[in-house]
């Protein structure tokens, strides 16, 4: 006979950017649970347990540091860990497939289901099996048959509690969430899984931030999350464009619609264009459900945000070559930041990639320069034709350049010596600033020619 769950332990299955951080968490503010973060990559777990995190994001380091080793522990023992734990999280990549139906557009599960089956093969007691990776709506039903689909007379319930942490502020959100979603089965025991997770986070969120759905609307939310805030950069960043083409500067226009109260001024900032492993996927995922259940009209819809991020990358390197006399061969452009966004080492489906591989195309010559993203960076341009140097310091990338290429709104990039920037650069010296957080007025006195998105250019070519 199966025994009960064992709910004083807590495992995730996937070492990535949502397990690690969210379950150094759970174990930081749960002293009294075990939490077990597993993975079949040894050097992701190495790097877990050594002082190099293998991701970087403020804060997470003195939270691992807390709990590692009292109740948090990272392991490539999976089958042990599932065999101990009672609360199972899954949180393995599901990335855009890229063969067969749906290729393209619908989330490739195959890793998801490998998992489930893992489960089910070396688990001996009753198991509560949570999504933490964002999958299409209706996944838990087919994971849950999976499971119930055993031999050995075991139980497993299936709950949906995704992750709506933001990279580079994630430990501030798990610590401090808008809300936590999950959503179970409609079952007596459905209802009673739902409230053993509840009563994890109970342990520092609001009872009135734990919000319980049934499990097919919180796979939805999360998608629709991620949509939505993905349509407020696309729909902002067209704007740019059109402040351009008008002498109207997006900075004004966005304060002014941001101070609305029905709009908000949250993701109004226009920039080179949204990255990471979120917002793409999402959307792509959302269009292939909306194609599937024969909405074309609605599938159009959000298809379209996702040509607009294209626009925008594709408009800012038509924009570099344009006021670069139309010419980029031979010329030396620094890119100033590669990471998708501030305060994080992720490059997935960063705009840096696409406007380096254009640029490369057009014979520039790269140096790329970020605090945190250039390993990825090489992975990510590898193979690519072109002369590309990977510097650690911004001054040493700009040395001979023709251009500046501001692609991620590092902090670090305001307080730069653009004295000292501008004397080491050729002349003509170009600033292309894609995240608008340089001064370029200060910039234009010092004898750049500056190039803003959604704003008046400055320059003494004209």
């Amino acid at each position: 006979m199966a025994s009960k769950t064992n709910d004083n332990v807590i495992l995730c299955i996937g070492a990535g950017y949502v397990g690690g951080p969210t379950m150094a968490v759970i174990a930081d503010k749960c002293p009294e649970i075990k939490v077990i973060v597993a993975d079949i990559n040894p050097e992701r777990i190495n790097a877990w347990n050594s002082d190099k995190l293998p991701i970087y994001e403020p804060g997470l380091d003195a939270v691992v540091k807390r709990a590692r080793n009292r109740n948090l522990f990272f392991t490539t023992d999976v089958a042990a860990s599932v065999r101990e734990a009672g609360l199972i999280f899954v949180s393995v990549n599901t990335p855009t497939k890229t063969f067969g139906i749906g290729a393209g557009k619908a989330a490739d599960l195959q890793y998801w289901e490998k998992t489930a089956r893992f489960i089910v093969e070396h688990a001996e007691s009753d198991k509560i099996v949570i999504e933490k990776s964002t999958l299409p709506v209706r996944t838990a039903e087919a994971m849950h048959r999976i499971l119930q689909s055993n031999s050995k007379g075991l139980n497993f319930e299936v709950l949906s509690n995704p992750e709506f942490m933001a990279e580079g502020t994630a430990i501030e959100d798990l610590e401090k969430p808008d809300r936590v979603l999950i959503g179970g089965m409609e079952t007596a025991s459905g209802r009673a899984a739902l409230e053993k997770l509840a009563s994890v986070y109970a342990h520092w969120v609001p009872q009135d931030r734990i919000l319980r759905t049934n499990v097919w609307s919180s796979e939805l939310s999360k998608l629709v999350a991620n949509a939505m805030l993905a349509q407020r950069v696309s729909s902002i960043n067209s704007i740019s464009m059109l402040c351009e083409k008008t002498d109207a500067d997006i900075t004004e226009v966005s304060k002014a619609v941001g101070m609305d109260s029905r709009v908000g001024s949250k993701f109004l900032k226009a920039g080179v264009g949204f990255g990471g492993s979120c917002f793409k996927k999402d959307i792509l995922n959302m269009v292939y459900l909306c194609e599937h259940y024969n909405l074309p009209e609605v599938a159009a819809y959000w298809e379209q945000v996702i040509k607009m991020n294209d626009c925008q990358e594709r408009n800012f390197v038509n924009k570099i070559i344009s006021n670069m006399f139309n010419t980029v061969a031979g010329k030396k452009i620094a890119i100033f930041g590669f990471a998708f966004k501030a305060d994080t080492g992720d490059t997935r489906e960063a705009p840096a990639i696409y406007v380096s591989k254009w640029l490369l195309d057009e014979k520039a010559e790269l140096a790329i320069f970020d605090p945190e993203a250039l390993p990825s960076a090489k992975k990510d341009l590898e193979g690519c034709k072109g002369k590309i140097e990977y510097v650690n310091d911004p001054y040493e990338a700009v040395k001979g350049a023709h251009a500046i290429a501001l692609i991620t709104d590092w902090k670090l990039f305001k307080s730069l010596d653009y004295d000292k920037i501008f004397s080491l650069m050729e002349k003509p010296s170009f600033i292309f600033d894609g995240r608008n957080i340089l001064d370029h007025e200060a910039l234009y006195k010092k004898g750049f020619n500056v190039f803003p998105l959604g704003k008046h250019s400055l320059t003494h070519l004209e």
